[in-house]
């Protein structure tokens, strides 16, 4: 797929890094999607075992057929320090590289991470989606800032995720029992809409299939890179 100028450059210190969220921020659509959103990109992102890449992986998903479309991996060096709540800026130069191997272009993105669930209301899925300027979900396997109660264990089961009398996105019982994921907007996209993509999207387990194969797809590749460096 086709990727368009990033609005800012990679080699940033944290100070700057938290300006770029900050003036993006304000790009950030929450609107409901116009049309079927049948291609969903799941993107996820590990670091080699010498801590000198960040390996990327993105599975298209046909919500409709339920089934792989297709999957690009990549790597990318490191430039940027881990600090929380800057994430992106660690991740999305490999997430970019993967995404544009891409032979079709998503009608939306599943990000393995926030969305306005951050404390500057910018996580990876508002990062990918305006500099994409496509619809984007955060959904994440933890919490990272907000107040909220558990919901109930039957599959479908939510409850809001609220800071500072905000509510920043929902917590979302995929599967009944299993521990509940962090639903948030990313770009173009409204709450009720990312939630239904994601319960869709979970057909089995706890992740939405494009996001858990994504998971596989980067730790296999760094499997394979600690298989070569030890042989």
């Amino acid at each position: 797929m086709k990727i368009g100028l990033v609005p800012h450059s990679w080699s940033l210190t944290p100070r700057r890094a938290i300006a770029v969220q900050k003036r993006l921020a304000a790009r950030v659509a929450q609107t409901k999607p116009p049309g079927e959103l049948r291609f969903i990109a799941g993107l996820d992102a590990a670091f080699s075992h010498d801590g000198e890449l960040c390996l990327s992986a993105v599975v298209l998903w046909d919500l409709r057929q339920g089934e792989v479309v297709e999957q690009q991996a990549s790597a990318r060096r490191l430039h940027f320090p881990y600090i929380p709540g800057l994430l992106s800026f660690r991740e999305m130069p490999a997430l970019l590289a993967a995404l544009r191997k891409l032979k079709q272009t998503p009608d939306a993105v599943v990000c393995d991470g926030q969305g306005l669930a951050h404390p500057r209301r910018f996580g990876i899925a508002c990062h990918v989606g305006v500099v994409l300027d496509l619809p984007a979900i955060g959904c994440a396997k933890s919490r990272l800032v907000g107040t909220h109660d558990e919901p109930k264990l039957q599959r479908g089961s939510r409850a809001p995720l609220t800071d500072k009398e905000e509510v920043i996105g929902t917590v979302l019982r995929t599967q009944t029992g299993i521990k509940p994921v962090y639903v948030s907007v990313g770009h173009r996209m409204d709450l009720a809409t990312a939630e239904r993509i994601v319960l869709d999207c979970a057909i089995r387990f706890r992740l939405p299939e494009p996001t858990r194969l994504a998971d596989r797809l980067v730790a296999a590749a760094k499997r394979a890179r600690g298989s070569d460096r030890s042989d």
